[in-house]
């Protein structure tokens, strides 16, 4: 099995559980934007204790970057992660992932389910291709979410944030209803990719089959 040892160059906090690790990438080591990989941390007793993250960089930069949620109170790898400082190493392995983009077309992400879609819509910003792409990101709260002044940079008005918890100001509140997803997705959309958590994809697979939507056109991938 395919596996490379990299050092850490920065650990950056995005919020209060949500970190962006940057690595050094291995020559020869390539992804299509939305995919993952497996990694390990290279210290004693955790070599073998592999997670599936996403890379947020985009394919052609000559680092890797994982934005990554964290969960203190599992005492797992993502706990682990926090106690790592520049210059300890990572273990990352195969590219895999479902998550690819076609063409044009709406995604809904729940979460850290967005960061399959980060290296997406970077990579269509590098090459001035960005289009009419919408991303509606649903969090419970503001101080959920994550890198969304650099989304709203990119996509502008097509930057949909949806609160579930909480009411603010710029901020739609409340679950994604069929009623919401009818307002958000144009009638001739050709492509929907979703990402998030299994009951926010169950809901959300129960509202396209309401709305009638063409499973064809949805790509998604598990959280």
């Amino acid at each position: 099995m395919e596996q490379h040892i990299v050092k850490i160059k920065s650990i950056q906090h995005l919020n209060h559980d949500v970190i962006q690790i940057v690595t050094e990438k291995p020559e020869g080591y390539t992804f299509t934007p939305g995919q993952a990989t497996v990694v390990s941390i290279n210290i004693s007793g955790w070599e073998d204790t592999k997670r599936p993250f996403t890379f947020t960089s985009l394919p052609d930069s000559d680092f890797l970057e994982f934005t990554i949620k964290t969960y203190p109170d599992h005492k797992g790898v993502t706990n682990q992660l926090l106690k790592l400082k520049n210059g300890n190493e990572l273990i990352v392995h195969e590219v895999f992932g479902a998550i690819a983009y076609k063409e044009e077309g709406v995604f809904i992400a729940g979460g850290a389910g967005v960061t399959p879609f980060i290296s997406i819509i970077k990579n269509l910003h590098s090459k001035n291709k960005t289009g009419n792409n919408k991303l509606i990101f649903a969090n419970k709260t503001k101080k959920d979410i994550f890198l969304a002044s650099e989304l709203k940079k990119i996509l502008g008005e097509n930057f949909i944030s949806i609160l579930s918890d909480e009411k603010a100001l710029g901020h739609a509140h409340g679950f994604i209803t069929e009623e919401f997803l009818e307002s958000h997705i144009p009638k001739a959309v050709k492509n929907i990719y979703i990402c998030g958590p299994p009951p926010m994809m169950d809901k959300i697979d129960t509202h396209m089959d309401y709305l009638k939507i063409d499973k064809n056109i949805i790509i998604t991938e598990d959280f």
